[in-house]
């Protein structure tokens, strides 16, 4: 059990109507209200079950009555302050949560019987939570205000969670013997009080850093050293506090924290194994939200001394573990998240040659930025232990490397497959070789030519492919020339969508398209070219980016061949474009982006967009490009996208997948996204996705919801034209378009 100050969603006026109260249950999943007049006083505690009651037990039910006549009339609740061992005997079976007051019957928190969710203000810290980082400043200012909000700066720009600093009463701590008689003290004493004395901050100077934390985004955290300062810490009011290693064995300093129920993050350092025990013991019996950090309270600490495999036995007390490190280096404490740190905790500096430890053992703000990075990076790679599954790397991979099954002679429709029909080949692009004996024995659902290779769905029934799709916008799939013909036939659409290679460009399109009467076209132009160059639009290279504009305009010239097979078709063909603004080693900073939606205004200023409509696609934060994955920069960002095509009056290619991902990854949602930029779709790539780079999936199997979204497109891009652009849905003769636009077909 633990004690939280948090009561949002379980206050509820006692004069609100019934009705309210349902509505207040179902939108904030709760099943437990703590009744309170204008002044926050406990009146009751009405659980959904008391209303299903009242709800059965009243033949004249009047929804409008107030919720306080659910009410019963008694209820259980706990004085702040309280043990929980105090506290346990009155729970009831299935009682969950205890409202908490203070003398005057005010509501103060709330016991949780089964909650482990930690909250440093908007921030939940857990082991299932990216690690929450701290940057410890101490009296690393050295005493000056300006020096701390320098220290903050730096600190922010890193992207640290939180920027902790301490707080003593020298006299509370030391008595008048500090000044008095301080010959009489040890040396490290001597030193060590000598150091405090000139580098404490006031308290006002202080107060202003915490504001100045919370100005540039960043958490203030502070270590209250006595009862003195814990007392200015909560007049001021802290969403956390921090316990030093040297407090771990002083409860009554344990106690006075753990009754402020503010979450506590508590070093362990300096403490043996009985004694760690017994603060735990108190801590839980407080109710107390606590972090503990594995610890070796030495300056520098050497790394024999680390022992970071004792975090496994710290973690046996029943609370989540992080790391305080005082070694030299951050690799440490990248290995401590690697064990499941959920807190770390560095020291920072601007100058490790300052009079002070800490600065010893500090990072500078070149290295705290690295070992954020770097950690954020450690987290993406330690994923989960959950059932592997293929990336989408390795799915692209698998594509060329892997091997298939492929029929060894034609196979026609009825026939019984056997093993002598079947063989195995390089590409990956059929079904893999160990499907071989789920397919031998089997009744072919379709004709199979001689060489071409055999698909998941020659394992299943027949996909239903229609003549004629039923859409209220124009529609159509995405084609390559040499499988125009084979996927165009028997499906009346309105459109195809042509996605070229640099290679395509060599050919000459009315060898493969027959002169179509009724189909019009649109063109996805290629990212990649000869000699490796992915077209970028917007690259700081000049002749990278001149390169990237005598390719478009190619590309440009090539719309024109295509146009030749469409005669009857009076539109100016759509040109999607991935335009640029990616890179291989982080994202850039806002002003940098800048500039690269500058470079891309003029590219595109230098091209005949009166030969084409140009449409550029939305983008996810993590392409696939030829080589790799990269980090993209431009159009992933919906206000972004909005200033640039107002500015240059450009419009959009909206991808359903890439922008998922991207709302995935920034934790935006996908339908406000897309009323941002709606006035500048014209032209949509319609498919799910999973994650931040999991692209290309089948509609239905991600995390898309698709209801929800038709509704949105239906209503602020009614007309667009859309494809399903499924990953490998060519395959299997447009197996997955066909599944594609049988599921789309009722919402759009």
């Amino acid at each position: 059990m633990i004690i939280s100050k948090k009561t949002d969603g379980y206050l509820f006026n006692k004069d609100h109507s019934v009705r309210s109260a349902l509505k207040h249950l179902d939108e904030s999943r709760l099943q437990i209200l703590f009744l309170v007049d204008s002044n926050k006083r406990l009146c009751g505690v009405v659980t959904d079950g008391d209303i299903r009651r009242w709800l059965l037990r009243d033949n004249k039910v009047n929804l409008s009555s107030p919720i306080s006549v659910v009410a019963p009339e008694r209820y259980v609740s706990a004085l702040k302050g309280s043990r929980l061992s105090e506290v346990q005997s009155n729970l009831k079976p299935g009682l969950t949560e205890i409202p908490l007051v203070d003398e005057n019957g005010i509501l103060a928190g709330i016991i949780k019987k089964n909650d482990t969710d930690i909250s440093f203000g908007p921030k939940s810290v857990g082991e299932d939570h990216p690690a929450y980082i701290v940057a410890e400043i101490g009296n690393n200012h050295q005493g000056s205000l300006a020096h701390a909000k320098r220290l903050i700066e730096v600190a922010a720009e890193a992207e640290v969670d939180s920027v902790k600093f301490q707080l003593r009463s020298m006299d509370y701590l030391y008595g008048s013997e500090i000044s008095d008689n301080k010959e009489s003290f040890d040396l490290g004493v001597q030193y060590t009080t000598d150091l405090l004395s000139k580098y404490q901050l006031p308290d006002d100077d202080l107060f202003t850093a915490f504001d100045y934390c919370k100005q540039l985004g960043v958490e203030p955290i502070c270590t209250p050293w006595d009862m003195d300062s814990l007392k200015k810490l909560e007049n001021y009011g802290l969403v956390a506090y921090k316990v030093a290693s040297a407090d771990f064995t002083n409860h009554e300093l344990l106690e006075a924290i753990a009754k402020t129920n503010c979450p506590m993050i508590c070093s362990t350092g300096m403490c043996d194994e009985a004694e760690i025990s017994d603060s735990v013991k108190l801590l839980k019996d407080l109710g107390a939200q606590c972090i503990l950090l594995h610890c070796n309270s030495t300056y520098p600490t050497p790394f024999k001394d680390v022992n970071l495999k004792y975090m496994s036995a710290l973690r046996e007390f029943g609370y989540s573990i992080g790391y305080s490190g005082h070694e030299r280096g951050f690799h440490i404490a990248l290995a401590a998240v690697g064990l499941g740190a959920c807190v770390v905790e560095k020291h920072i500096t601007l100058d490790k040659n300052q009079e002070g430890n800490d600065h010893k053992v500090s990072l500078l703000p070149d290295e705290f930025k690295l070992m954020v990075a770097q950690i954020r990076d450690l987290e993406a790679a330690l994923g989960t232990n959950k059932s592997r599954v293929i990336t989408q790397g390795e799915l692209i991979n698998r594509e060329s490397l892997a091997k298939s099954l492929y029929a060894t002679k034609k196979i026609t429709v009825g026939d019984k497959i056997t093993r002598d029909s079947i063989g195995i080949k390089s590409p990956g692009q059929g079904l893999q070789p160990n499907k071989i004996n789920l397919v031998i024995g089997r009744i072919a659902n379709r004709d199979i030519e001689r060489g071409s290779f055999l698909f998941n769905s020659d394992l299943e029934d027949a996909i239903t492919k229609k003549d004629h799709y039923e859409f209220d916008r124009p529609y159509g799939i995405p084609v390559r020339y040499h499988d125009f013909k084979s996927l165009t036939s028997s499906v009346n659409m309105d459109f195809v969508e042509f996605h070229l290679s640099y290679q395509d460009l060599l050919l000459n399109p009315s060898d493969f398209i027959p002169s179509q009467k009724k189909l019009s076209f649109t063109v996805h132009c290629p990212e990649l070219f000869e000699n490796d160059h992915i077209l970028d639009l917007c690259s700081k290279d000049d002749r990278y980016r001149n390169k990237s504009i005598d390719y478009l305009n190619q590309v440009v010239l090539h719309c024109d061949l295509i146009a030749k097979c469409f005669p009857k078709s009076k539109k100016i063909p759509t040109l999607v474009l991935n335009a640029g603004g990616w890179t291989n080693h982080g994202f850039i900073s806002s002003t940098e982006k800048l500039h690269l939606y500058d470079n891309l205004a003029d590219s595109l200023s230098k091209v005949n967009t009166e030969r084409v409509q140009i449409a550029i696609q939305t983008m996810p934060p993590f392409p696939w490009h030829f080589g790799g994955q990269s980090f993209h920069n431009l159009f992933v960002s919906p206000a972004e996208i909005d200033q640039f095509c107002k500015r240059t009056n450009h419009k959009i290619c909206l991808d359903i997948s890439h922008t998922m991902m991207a709302c995935n990854y920034n934790g935006w949602s996908l339908y406000d996204f897309i009323r941002d930029i709606a006035q500048h779709i014209i032209y949509l790539h319609v498919v799910d996705a999973v994650g931040s780079d999991g692209e290309g999936i089948q509609i239905g199997k991600g995390d898309v919801d698709f209801h929800r979204l038709s509704k949105l497109l239906n209503s602020v891009c009614e007309s667009a034209p859309f494809i399903p652009e499924i990953w490998q849905g060519h395959k299997d003769n447009g197996a997955g378009f066909w599944n594609a636009l049988n599921f789309l077909e009722p919402y759009l």
